[in-house]
């Protein structure tokens, strides 16, 4: 016959073995050892409902977008590094196109509209390739724009602050669908050949 102490130290072995595996279930579900969610993916343009204004003071809205191809990037004209080195390797790319830069659309989106007026806008990307539009509006519209993206900003603090942004150029095919990202530590034949696939017909 089991003695009740025999019973009572299943019962009790049973009740730590059940704690242990629900331990293991959050740590691996929701706790530090959970994989990393999967980012969104950006709205399709035709789904994106902001509009901001171009280098020329111009409206512009996501869906003017659609009929070519698409690489959009976010930034702004104070960023010490990644910025102008993104925005020259997106003018190498369409330099390397040559005519097929002008089937592309190629956006830089300013996350720092109180600085990065359409003035400034459009003097930073004369320093880069012709084709490049540059487009900024209110915070509100900025917002909507990041949003809509599933990008991501925060302002610094001080005078002269930084912008910490999402820095991947986005990829949109000709209707307007997510098309992937160039990564930023892509080299230069990885990335024109996600953009010669954008061209495809």
């Amino acid at each position: 016959m089991i003695s009740r102490r025999t019973v009572a130290g299943y019962l009790a072995g049973s009740v730590a073995l059940a704690g242990v595996v629900l331990a293991i279930g959050w740590w691996q579900v929701d706790g530090p050892g959970a994989a990393p969610a999967a980012p969104l993916r950006p709205l399709p343009l035709s789904e994106m409902s902001f509009s901001m204004q171009d280098q020329n003071g111009a409206e512009v809205s996501p869906g003017g977008l659609i009929g070519k191809p698409s690489l959009v990037f976010f930034g702004y004209t104070f960023c010490p590094d990644v910025c102008p080195t993104t925005l020259s390797d997106i003018s190498t790319w369409l330099t390397e196109l040559d005519a097929g830069a002008e089937q592309l659309n190629a956006v830089f989106i300013t996350v720092d509209p109180a600085r990065d007026t359409v003035a400034a806008i459009a003097q930073y990307i004369g320093y880069f390739h012709p084709a490049l539009q540059g487009w900024t509006g209110s915070k509100a519209e900025t917002d909507h724009a990041v949003a809509d993206f599933r990008a991501s900003y925060t302002l610094g603090e001080g005078p002269d602050y930084a912008v910490d942004h999402t820095s991947g150029v986005f990829l949109f095919q000709a209707d307007g669908r997510f098309a992937g990202v160039i990564d930023l530590h892509e080299d230069r034949a990885q990335a024109v050949a996600k953009v010669e696939r954008l061209l495809q017909p």
